[in-house]
């Protein structure tokens, strides 16, 4: 199932991809539904908060009526940073399972975990699903972006 909902949350990241995005997508799960998909487009829309998890966050909750996604899981490629953390926690989204880790600025586990602080509500997470494959698709990304600046 978890592996299901990565490749749903890998199509969105080729999205970003095309667009020259940073190649990172997400996908809200409910009751084993997909409620919204989302990717990364901070660049085509000139916002810092457009991550593809606020996004699939922000759609998630205007799709099911209110603000807290207790019942949902959020699927995602990459390890979610602080801000994409925060919003998760704020959301109540109970678990999340991501693909690749960020060493460098993830917020579950690589680099902090957010998600253990001493706040009133704590999401399980699970990382390393198709992380082969998610991580493949931002090197790639990254290696063509260094290539096209020489």
């Amino acid at each position: 199932m978890n592996e299901k909902f990565m490749r749903l949350a890998l199509e969105q990241a080729e999205i970003a991809y095309n667009l020259k995005e940073v190649p990172i997508g997400a996908v809200v799960v409910k009751n084993g539904e997909v409620v919204s998909a989302a990717y990364n487009r901070r660049e085509t829309g000139k916002n810092a908060l457009y991550h593809a998890e606020t996004e699939a966050i922000y759609k998630a909750c205007k799709n099911l009526g209110g603000w807290r996604l207790w019942e949902c899981e959020l699927y995602v490629t990459l390890e979610p940073c602080p801000m994409c953390a925060g919003a998760i926690v704020n959301a109540r989204i109970p678990k999340v399972y991501f693909g690749a880790y960020d060493k460098k600025n993830g917020a579950c586990s690589s680099n902090l975990n957010l998600f253990n602080m001493l706040n009133n509500f704590r999401p399980e997470f699970s990382g390393g699903i198709l992380e082969e494959e998610c991580s493949e698709l931002i090197k790639k990304f990254f290696k063509e972006m260094r290539n096209a600046g020489k």
